[in-house]
C-alpha cells in the first residue's frame, strides 16, 4: 500500500510541472504544495486554507503528505489550473480585481468563493452595471475614532462617491469625484480584517476615510463597484486608451507606509516622527496612521526633471533626531530630509523613491507637479 501511495504521490506532484499547473489557480503564488480532488486544480497552503472552510465545494489534499487514489489522480490529470479557469474564470468583468498572493485575505477569500461558490463567472452577466451601489458602511470619526453607520452612494452616471452622516439627511457629507479615489484593503493598519481605506484628492490635498463591513462579501462587492464605476468613466474620459492601461489606473495599492523622522525647511527645524504614505508620486506624511488629513505632501517627480534621492548620514546633535539612517529627496525647489529607524528600512524606503523617480512623467502628472508648486 505504501509504494502505491509514492507512486502516486510522485504523480500528483510531476503534474505541477503542466502548463498552468506551476503556479497557484487561485492567488498565482509559485509552487503550490496543496490540490482539490474535487475541483481538480492545484493551491497554494494560504488558497487551500479557504477551499477547506468550503466542504461541500471543495476537498484539498498535500501533494506530498497524503495518499491519493488512482481516481484521484486521474481526475487531476485530466483537468488542472488552465481547465478550471477557463470554467469558473470565463466572464470576468474587466476591472474585476483578480488578487494576487500577497494581497489580503478577505479579498483572496471572497475570489475564491465568488468563483466556486457562488459561481459568479460562468455565465455572461450582460450589460447589467456594477458602478452603482448603495448601503451601510461602518466609518471611522474624525475626531474620536469610533466607527459608526453611514449611507454610502456610489454613482457611475455622475461619477461620483457620497455619504451621508444621518439617514434623513438630505444633503450628503461628502461628495467625491470618482475619478480621484483609491481604494485599498488595510487590515493591519485598521485593526480589522475588513478594513478598506478610501483616499481620495480634493483641492490637490489628500483625504482618508477609513471603513469597513462585517460582511466580507459585502466589502470586496463595493471595492469592485468602485474599480466599475472608475473603469466606466476613464473609458470616456480616455476613448483612445486600451483596457489594459485604464485597469493600470483604477485602484492600487500604496507601494509603500512605515514611520519616518522629518524635519522642517530651516536648519534649526527639529526631527517629529511621521508615518509617511507614498502613493505612486505623492509621499504624504500624517501623525497618526489614522488620520483623515495629511499633514504635509511631497510631489516625486522624475529624475529627468531635477528630482534626486540618495542615503544620508544624519549626526543625532542635528535637530534631536533620535534615527541616523538619513534620506535626502532633492526637488527642483528644495531639499527634504528624513530619517530611518534601521539601516533596512532606509534601504526599502530608498529602493521605491528610486524606482518612482526612474519612470518619466506623464502629462497628466506634469499638472500635478505644476498644482504642487503652485500650492507651495
Amino acid at each position: 500500500m505504501s509504494g502505491e501511495h509514492n507512486w502516486n504521490a510522485a504523480t500528483v506532484k510531476n503534474l505541477t510541472a503542466r502548463e498552468g499547473n506551476g503556479t497557484c489557480a487561485d492567488c498565482r503564488a509559485p509552487d503550490p504544495q496543496w490540490a482539490s480532488p474535487t475541483l481538480g486544480i492545484f493551491l497554494c497552503v494560504d488558497c487551500s486554507g479557504i477551499h477547506r472552510n468550503l466542504p461541500e465545494i471543495s476537498k484539498v489534499k498535500s501533494l506530498i503528505m497524503d495518499n491519493w487514489d488512482d481516481t484521484q489522480v486521474q481526475f487531476l490529470a485530466s483537468h488542472g489550473n488552465i481547465a478550471a479557469k477557463a470554467i469558473y474564470e470565463a466572464h470576468v468583468p474587466v476591472y474585476y480585481y483578480r488578487p494576487k498572493h500577497t494581497d489580503c485575505h478577505v479579498l483572496r477569500e471572497q475570489w475564491i468563493r465568488s468563483k466556486y461558490e457562488r459561481k459568479e463567472f460562468i455565465k455572461p452577466k450582460g450589460n447589467i452595471s456594477n458602478g452603482s451601489k448603495e448601503g451601510n458602511l461602518l466609518k471611522r470619526g474624525r475626531d474620536n475614532g469610533q466607527y459608526l453607520p453611514r449611507k454610502f452612494f456610489l454613482s457611475e452616471i455622475d461619477g461620483t462617491l457620497k455619504y451621508f452622516t444621518k439617514p434623513d439627511a438630505k444633503e450628503p457629507k461628502t461628495v467625491i469625484r470618482i475619478d480621484t479615489v483609491n481604494a485599498s484593503f488595510q487590515p493591519v493598519k485598521m485593526k480589522n480584517a475588513n478594513g478598506l481605506q478610501i483616499t481620495y484628492v480634493k483641492d490637490n490635498k489628500t483625504r482618508n476615510i477609513f471603513v469597513y463591513h462585517n460582511d466580507g462579501q459585502e466589502i470586496v462587492s463595493w471595492f469592485n463597484a468602485i474599480r466599475s464605476a472608475q473603469f466606466s468613466y476613464m473609458q470616456i474620459a480616455f476613448p483612445k486608451a486600451s483596457d489594459k492601461e485604464i485597469i493600470s489606473r483604477l485602484t492600487r495599492n500604496f507601494l509603500k507606509e512605515g514611520y519616518m523622522e522629518k524635519t522642517g525647511p530651516k536648519q534649526t527645524d527639529g526631527f517629529k516622527k511621521r508615518w509617511f504614505t507614498l502613493d505612486h508620486r505623492r509621499l504624504m506624511y500624517f501623525k497618526d496612521p489614522l488620520d483623515a488629513f495629511a499633514k504635509g505632501e511631497l510631489f516625486l517627480g522624475s529624475s529627468q526633471n531635477g528630482y534626486e534621492v540618495k542615503p544620508v548620514i544624519v549626526p543625532s546633535t542635528h535637530g534631536n533626531c533620535t534615527w541616523n539612517y538619513g534620506i535626502s529627496i532633492t526637488t527642483p525647489e528644495r531639499t527634504y530630509l528624513f530619517t530611518c529607524e534601521s539601516e533596512s528600512e532606509r534601504e526599502n524606503w530608498l529602493l521605491v523613491f528610486k524606482e518612482v523617480i526612474s519612470q518619466p512623467m506623464t502629462v497628466r502628472e506634469f499638472s500635478v507637479e505644476a498644482q504642487f508648486k503652485t500650492r507651495s
